[in-house]
């Protein structure tokens, strides 16, 4: 089986999407007045974590002046300083703030990943970007033998997620339609069962109308690393 590493070598090369290597390039020239002593990444952003992860975080794709500057996912605009806030008091990030590539930042039994590895103009990717990218996600989703949890952030990425635990022979024995902390459960022929945790986007749209807010997301990471010790312990050493 191939490494982490080296599908984060394959994704970093990809050009499934030409319109949105165009688009990303672009962005990375033009940049963002704040960041115009930037070197922007511009190119597709692979998975953050810990490849033995329990914890599966699948949101929509990179921000423009976000993960497509940084080079690392939710790294860099309004949406990761949540998510990575909540994930260190949940006791899945070794700090609480984010930066860069190079700014220390660890995640513990937890990788994040996306939907789309472009950014897409207005955060909005066509059908036909997504099932480019999808094989990435399942590849991903195989990848983990001690998968027990899957947090779709946002509907995109909790429908992307869904469809891809499928894809990777997982079968719900519960389904409801996306809602903030909705559960649904999955079990595996060869694998331990898993559950997809679905939860609002910590995007400034969501987070600054108090449609999502620190204790909602928070309760989502509690729930993740309950699942994860309870299947841990079914399981045995």
């Amino acid at each position: 089986m191939q490494s982490f590493a080296e599908l984060e070598t394959r994704i970093v090369a990809c050009e499934r999407c030409p319109e949105l290597r165009a688009y990303c390039a672009k962005i990375a020239l033009e940049k963002k007045r704040a960041h115009r002593d930037d070197t922007y990444w511009g190119k597709p952003v692979p998975a953050f974590g810990d490849p033995g992860a329990r914890v599966l975080l699948v949101g929509l794709a990179p921000g423009a002046h976000g993960s497509n500057r940084t080079g690392r996912m939710f790294t860099g605009d309004a949406s990761g300083v949540w998510l990575y806030r909540a994930l260190f008091r949940a006791g899945f990030a070794n700090r609480p703030d984010q930066r860069d590539r190079d700014d220390g930042l660890i995640l513990r039994d937890a990788l994040i990943t996306a939907a789309v590895r472009c950014a897409p103009p207005g955060n909005a990717p066509t059908p036909t970007q997504k099932q480019r990218c999808f094989p990435y996600l399942i590849e991903e989703i195989h990848m983990l033998p001690r998968l027990r949890v899957v947090v779709g952030l946002g509907a995109i990425g909790t429908r992307a997620a869904a469809d891809a635990m499928r894809a990777a022979g997982y079968t719900f024995t519960t389904r409801h339609p996306f809602a903030h902390a909705a559960e649904n459960h999955a079990t595996h022929p060869s694998r331990e069962s898993a559950a997809l945790l679905a939860s609002y986007h910590p995007s400034r749209q969501n987070t600054n109308t108090g449609v999502l807010t620190e204790p909602m997301l928070d309760a989502i990471f509690s729930r993740a690393a309950a699942l994860a010790r309870v299947a841990s312990a079914m399981q045995g050493p």
